[in-house]
């Protein structure tokens, strides 16, 4: 059997990009239930992150953390393997949102998003997939990108273009690694969230209306596929599954 016929294992120890609230904390919540050790970091660690770090001492690693920090990103890897055990499973979901129409948009936000929602999990995915090829180790990544990648939205020309760049990066990362990692994506709907206050009640009114479920992505929709593409075994790698209530059909 080669190597990449080998099913790849069940993540145990599991980095967090922006576990502090919303989305990401849900998902180390929820990580946390299922038994697995989880390492998050964000901005600003939250009361409510730090809540449940206080709580699992053993099974918890959290530090305040700018994503395009890399050497703080790589000392905080560094930490949560000394203290947790080597990283098997990374969810990239730290981002900032965009509230301006794409001409109003400064160099500076565009960089600024660019930088945070692009290169810098770029970057954290390559530190992580090194780290666990030269230990001789298999592991899954699962990059949080978003609906704007696949249907056009106001306000959000750079965000957008950033959630679709993460969704082909899947895709080529699944296919380079050969099989010796799992790589998906998972692209959420828009949520009641301040990320999604830059389209306007109206909007997402609209939204709303033409959803078959009849009503917006709640994070706990979203949690159960981040588990399932970490602990199930599957032979889903290099997909983009969507989680929306078909608002996007």
């Amino acid at each position: 059997m080669s190597e990449s016929a080998v099913p790849v294992p069940p993540s145990t120890v599991v980095l967090v990009s922006g576990g502090s609230r919303g989305l990401g904390l849900a998902i180390v919540t929820d990580l946390l239930d299922a038994g697995v050790k989880v390492a998050a970091f964000a901005r600003t660690v939250t009361p409510d992150l730090a809540k449940l770090a206080e709580a699992r001492p053993d099974r918890v690693h959290v530090d305040p953390v700018d994503v395009t920090d890399r050497a703080a990103t790589q000392a905080f890897l560094r930490a949560a393997e000394e203290r947790l055990g080597p990283v098997d499973g990374v969810v990239n979901n730290a981002a900032v949102g965009q509230d301006s129409l794409h001409v109003h948009t400064a160099d500076a936000d565009i960089a600024r998003i660019v930088e945070t929602n692009l290169t810098a999990p770029l970057q954290l995915t390559r530190l992580t997939v090194r780290r666990m090829l030269a230990q001789g180790r298999r592991g899954r990544i699962v990059n949080v990108t978003s609906i704007c990648a696949q249907r056009g939205f106001p306000g959000l020309v750079a965000y957008s273009a950033t959630k679709g760049g993460m969704d082909a990066a899947t895709r080529s990362l699944a296919r380079e690694l050969g099989g010796r990692m799992l790589v998906n994506a998972v692209a959420p709907g828009f949520f009641a969230s301040e990320m999604s206050a830059v389209l306007g009640p109206s909007q997402l009114d609209q939204i709303v209306r033409r959803t078959p479920t009849g009503h917006l992505t709640e994070p706990h929709e979203v949690v159960p596929v981040v588990r399932m593409l970490l602990r199930d075994q599957t032979n889903i790698n290099g997909q983009v599954i969507v989680v929306d209530g078909a608002a996007s059909i």
